[in-house]
């Protein structure tokens, strides 16, 4: 976005821009996001800056009247699937927090250097900077939402310590944290934060494909509210809404509120950008009545990488009803019990060591998906397959197409679903040719889908939940086989 765009938008206040870029205002040092109800600056004082880590790193403080760091993210990166975006998912994970810089590029396979130049000319600040930045708008979140103790938040927010934790307070906010507290909410129960969502929000529609696919033990829907079990010994309960989505965990493990908070956004694709989506997709004469029936349709990611692909190896070639099935006997085998159930939520899904060395026979199982799910546990287990999105795209599809058992549809689908690839396209899917059969009267080929799926670039993942959610039974198998 250019300066005149960006300065049309504060004018506006225009929603559809939050998160997407801040606002700086020379004449005050503070910086904020286009929603602000403050005041619009002159064009003379303003300067703007595509991440908010950018706007710290030239001496800029958030503002306090709008939050920038209870804005959406942005989607800005998912559909480039470059290196840069690889290194955003890998903070977002903690790599930074626990490796530190060296270890990301580590992770990327770059230098130091390398991976600093990037940063800087993509977004404006150094990857130190951007991980710092993210801990700090998690910690000023968990000061004003929560009555989490200091101390608890500095942990919490992923810094080493309570002294660095108050010292970068100071330099970024000018206050310590206690002061940034304010009134303290009441105690609760454990940790409750509101993830913001950019409207519209297709709520509904993203629980009812959530409840179709849940596993048993692990997951449950009832009553416009998501419940599962979390990489600890607790649940999570999300309760969407028109403008957020409210996250519960009971005694959640401190270190692991960040990558907590980074999960569940990316299973709700709340950083997802329903006008661009709509600016393309709905100009295609196919895609455009369905768009407008269901705005802000969200492509459901994934809580685990791992866990989403075994659900698609067992989901292949048989119903969503009979992969539940089978799901749910391989969680009661192999899945660690919790402490205490919630609800239908009795177990935690099985690590990939686990799942390599468990005894899989009796579960209804056939031999080819036994030695798929054997080879695709052993490959994540090991670290060859890294499925949180943060591996190079290209590399991911090849090591997943030489698993037995893994096809082009199952790449595509957990494309979709696990790495978080806007523009991940199952050409092979029944479901597909199904929907476009019965609005357009002909059945495609794989091949002339793809072709027609050329205008729908670089959002086709949200083309497919379009199509398959105009079906009347979008639970349709599909073709692929377990070899």
């Amino acid at each position: 976005m250019d300066f005149d765009s960006c300065y049309r938008a504060v004018v506006a206040r225009d929603a559809r821009f939050d998160g997407r870029f801040f606002t700086a205002v020379l004449s005050t040092g503070i910086y904020c996001r286009p929603v602000c109800p403050a005041r619009t600056p002159a064009r003379r004082n303003v300067r703007f800056y595509a991440d908010a880590a950018a706007a710290e790193a030239a001496g800029f403080r958030p503002c306090k009247r709008c939050r920038p760091e209870a804005c959406p993210g942005s989607a800005h990166w998912d559909f480039r699937g470059d290196l840069v975006r690889r290194a955003l998912r890998l903070i977002e994970d903690g790599v930074v927090d626990d490796h530190g810089v060296r270890g990301l590029a580590a992770r990327l396979a770059v230098t130091e250097r390398h991976l600093h130049r990037l940063f800087v000319a993509e977004l404006g600040a150094s990857p130190k900077a951007v991980a710092r930045s993210r801990r700090l708008r998690l910690a000023r979140r968990l000061l004003q939402e929560t009555s989490m103790p200091v101390t608890d938040v500095a942990f919490a927010a992923g810094f080493g310590s309570v002294r660095q934790f108050n010292a970068t307070m100071r330099q970024v906010y000018g206050q310590t944290p206690s002061q940034l507290r304010g009134p303290r909410p009441a105690p609760g129960p454990g940790l409750e934060l509101r993830l913001a969502v950019r409207p519209p929000f297709a709520a509904a529609e993203l629980l009812e494909f959530l409840a179709a696919r849940a596993i048993p033990g692990v997951e449950e829907v009832t009553a416009g509210r998501y419940v599962r079990s979390g990489p600890g010994p607790y649940a999570i309960e999300l309760l969407p809404r028109d403008t957020h989505v409210l996250l519960r965990a009971d005694a959640p493990d401190l270190r692991d509120v960040a990558r907590l908070v980074t999960r569940c956004r990316r299973l709700l694709d709340l950083d997802a950008d329903p006008h661009a989506v709509r600016q393309v997709l709905g100009g295609d004469p196919l895609l455009a009545p369905l768009v407008e029936r269901r705005p802000g349709l969200r492509v459901p990611g994934s809580f685990d990488g791992f866990e989403t692909a075994v659900r698609a190896v067992l989901g292949q070639q048989v119903s969503v009803a009979a992969a539940r099935t089978l799901a749910g006997r391989l969680v009661r085998r192999c899945g660690e019990a919790l402490p205490q159930p919630v609800g239908t939520v009795t177990h935690r899904f099985p690590s990939p060591a686990a799942l390599a060395e468990a005894d899989l026979s009796g579960l209804g199982l056939t031999g080819s998906r036994e030695r798929a799910l054997r080879a695709l546990a052993a490959a994540v287990a090991s670290g060859e397959l890294d499925l949180s999105g943060g591996a190079d795209p290209a590399e991911t599809a090849d090591r997943l197409l030489a698993l037995p058992g893994v096809g082009p549809w199952t790449a595509a689908y957990l494309a979709m679903r696990a790495l978080g690839d806007p523009d991940a396209f199952p050409a092979g899917d029944l479901g597909l040719r199904t929907a476009v059969r019965a609005l357009t009267g002909s059945s495609p080929t794989p091949r002339e889908l793809t072709e027609r799926a050329e205008a729908w670039r670089p959002w086709r993942a949200y083309a497919v939940m379009h199509l398959w959610a105009s079906l009347s039974a979008p639970s349709t198998p599909t073709l692929e086989k377990v070899s």
